[in-house]
């Protein structure tokens, strides 16, 4: 049977994390039930710098239900680092790992698909939304422009996956090699190159509390995975460079051609709007490239992603 350990990040979920809980707990005891799944399978939440009382109700669910265990980290060191830090934690107990947010908007029953499929070889498996209607029309609107942005920038990620999945060990092992500073899960796990899958993923409405993924946080995520995982963006600003350059040759050709016949009137309107024009798009120029010498200066540092400041092991450890 599978030692399942499932990974979920809680930045202030005090409102929903007894309801996961419970709910978690249903679905571990049908699948012990069923043979698919040890009983010493665990639910591992990873207290990111919250605020409110989410660190205090893991540990009093911990103390209730032997299944629980967490991970306190010494500040807010964000989603995808928080997931990170769980899964390096939880690849010293499980056979397999499933990340999946507190609030479980994922579809909880997906989750015996993924262990079917780890059991037919597949070393990832991907939860992929087939419904959004639960979520607001901006954030489904934002959604869609983001993953299209990305496939079009180069960034090789799946399709409407978020950070519902499942890894085995060896997908574990292998992701603990990778040393980068700016991690972006989406890009990061199909470079592992393991055989995978998908299954469907409908979202449901969240029962308590909001929702931490806001637009201005969904924009950055998009930035950093372009970033990270893509130069798509400087080559374009060198086709840029080279159109501008073309243009700058046809005005040349017209100044002389209205020199020679004597039709040049002076006035100050083109050439304004000619020195704003070029000057936004090197300004566009000089930030996209900044963006990328700011990620190698971080890199290069090699500064820990996180730091863990407790760990509530499994009860029988």
């Amino acid at each position: 049977m599978i030692r399942l350990v499932t990974v979920s990040p809680c930045y202030n979920e005090e409102a929903v994390l007894e309801q996961s809980v419970r709910r978690l707990t249903e679905l571990f005891d049908r699948l012990t039930a069923q043979g698919v799944i040890s009983q010493d399978s665990l639910m591992l939440f990873v207290n990111d710098g919250s605020r409110d009382r989410t660190w205090d109700i893991i540990c009093e669910l911990h103390e209730q239900n032997p299944h629980v265990c967490g991970v306190c980290l010494t500040r807010n060191c964000g989603h995808q680092s928080a997931i990170l830090a769980g899964m390096m934690t939880a690849r010293q107990w499980a056979d397999a790992v499933i990340t999946i947010d507190a609030d479980l908007q994922d579809d909880l029953e997906a989750i015996p698909q993924m262990l079917t499929a780890l059991q037919d070889g597949k070393e990832i498996v991907y939860g992929v939304k087939v419904s959004r209607t639960a979520d607001p029309w901006l954030k489904r609107l934002s959604a869609e422009a983001f993953y299209r942005l990305q496939s079009s920038m180069g960034v090789e990620s799946i399709f409407n996956h978020a950070d519902f999945r499942l890894l085995s060990r060896r997908a574990l092992d292998l992701l603990a090699e990778y040393r980068e500073s700016n991690i972006y899960l989406r890009g990061l796990i199909p470079l592992l190159g393991l055989p995978s899958t998908t299954v469907d993923d409908v979202i449901s409405e969240r029962t308590a509390g909001t929702s931490k993924y806001n637009l201005s946080r969904m924009m950055g995520l998009a930035l950093d995975g372009i970033t990270s995982f893509s130069v798509k963006p400087l080559y374009m600003i060198t086709y840029m460079g080279l159109f501008f350059l073309f243009i700058s040759l046809l005005i040349a050709i017209y100044v002389v051609h209205a020199l020679i016949v004597g039709t040049a009137v002076p006035g100050w309107a083109s050439l304004i709007l000619s020195i704003w024009i070029v000057g936004g798009f090197v300004l566009i120029g000089v930030g996209v490239t900044g963006i990328y010498i700011g990620k190698i200066y971080n890199e290069v540092k090699h500064r820990p992603l996180y730091h863990i400041k407790e760990i509530l092991s499994p009860h029988a450890l």
